[in-house]
């Protein structure tokens, strides 16, 4: 996949400017549910998880226009309805790993991070590109803005790929996790980049995304396929922009949309969330980068940036101490949080093996130790903004007045018993 260039991260409380690299980038499953009653084995924003449990043969399904996806009910392994916090609470450490593009490219790093998953309770959120399941012999279907027919910045996969990415997504959903959106063909620089699209433009984006999604089987013919097993219109309820560019000229669009958060600012703060244009806010992060003055924006790609600049193959000999100091950025952002505000982490990632795949095994390493952690949920961004929904608004803007690694005075039993004037959570 093409690298894309860099640019500067400038954020209020940042020491020098840190470097900000943006987004660059089987077997057929038997589609089931949990057996009404039984208790869900995913973790998420009602709890850490548990084990898994078993899934009974296969529920009604209700085919969706060509059959390219399908009602199958409600998604299996989903926490607990989530609760609003009472006074005295301490609120829970909310992690999400997230994954830009999410195809399967003949790595394997798919279904390792789905194991990685299972293996530690833990819900992800998949932003699929929609040019990986549109075969590249009917590229001219895709039709991006500012840019010529069947043009796309990140490649069309083979079609053997685009049948494992399928098959991966249906599992991702049946295993309790999130499909979100990246768009399409990733454009970046000059007229062509998403950065200069207007929001009619970014919904003509968004439906061509997911009629990729809601057709596959008529543009490949591969109609001996199961479908996915979910409504993916309804489903889709967020996204991250290529480049983490454009999010002022989306935002109206998805709030249009009814969509519930965005993830595409850069250079967001470790503290509690807002949101804008009626739109969850969910950046990635600034976070400490070991052995420097500035800090690092929480996604591989960026960590990689500021080790081996544009190069994806670096100094091998580098990879092991590379991979330690990315590693331990992620742990100290994490970390940082953990033990003052309880802001939520969010960690972005790419299924690729860059510099020998330290990053792949930074994030897994990190994600093990943070899983450990009492009090800490790994969920989808979906998930954690169901939490947020329930919440009283003040309690939210108490804890918004929590800086940076700033615990909170007294400590948590004292910090929020004097919110004036709690109410219900407002449906805006």
């Amino acid at each position: 996949m093409r690298e894309i260039s860099r640019r500067s991260l400038l954020g209020a409380g940042l020491g020098a400017a840190a470097t900000m690299a943006v987004a660059g980038c089987g077997t057929g499953l038997a589609i089931g549910s949990d057996p009404p009653g039984q208790e869900p084995g995913r973790g998420g924003a009602g709890g850490t998880g548990g084990g898994r449990t078993p899934r009974p043969t296969e529920p009604p399904v209700r085919l969706i226009g060509d059959g390219s996806t399908a009602d199958t009910g409600k998604q299996p392994h989903q926490p607990e309805d989530p609760e609003p916090l009472e006074p005295g609470d301490i609120p829970p450490q909310f992690v999400v790993f997230s994954w830009d593009g999410a195809g399967e490219v003949g790595n394997g790093l798919f279904p390792r991070f789905l194991e990685l998953a299972e293996n530690h309770g833990a819900a992800m959120t998949f932003f699929l590109s929609g040019v990986y399941v549109l075969p590249e012999s009917k590229k001219t279907l895709y039709r991006p803005p500012n840019n010529p027919v069947g043009a796309s910045d990140i490649e069309y996969l083979s079609d053997d790929h685009i049948k494992d990415t399928l098959t991966y997504l249906r599992r991702a959903w049946l295993e309790g996790h999130e499909i979100g959106t990246h768009f399409n063909g990733h454009f970046c620089g000059g007229s062509g980049s998403v950065g200069n699209w207007t929001p009619a433009q970014w919904e003509n984006e968004i439906d061509q995304a997911v009629s990729f999604v809601t057709e596959w089987k008529t543009n490949s013919g591969w109609t001996d396929m199961d479908p996915l097993p979910f409504d993916y219109r309804k489903e889709l309820v967020g996204a991250r922009t290529p480049c983490l560019l454009g999010q002022d000229n989306l935002l109206p669009t998805a709030r249009k949309l009814g969509w519930r958060y965005d993830a595409s600012s850069p250079g967001g703060r470790q503290i509690w969330p807002v949101k804008r244009g009626g739109v969850w806010d969910l950046p990635l992060q600034a976070v400490p980068f070991p052995g420097h003055s500035f800090e690092v924006l929480s996604m591989d790609y960026n960590i990689l940036a500021n080790q081996s600049g544009n190069s994806t193959k670096g100094m091998p000999s580098r990879y092991p101490g590379w991979r330690e100091q990315a590693t331990e950025a992620y742990l100290s952002g994490f970390q940082r949080a953990y033990e003052s505000n309880r802001a939520p982490f969010f960690v972005g990632n790419h299924f690729e093996q860059w510099n020998g795949g330290i990053y792949m095994d930074a994030v897994e390493e990190a994600l093990k130790v943070m899983a450990g952690k009492k009090d800490v949920r790994l969920v989808s961004f979906r998930q954690f903004c169901d939490w947020l929904d329930v919440q009283d608004p003040k309690i939210l803007e108490k804890l918004r007045t929590l800086g940076v690694g700033q615990a909170p005075t007294g400590g948590w039993n004292s910090f929020l018993q004097d919110v004036d004037g709690a109410s219900a959570p407002s449906a805006a």
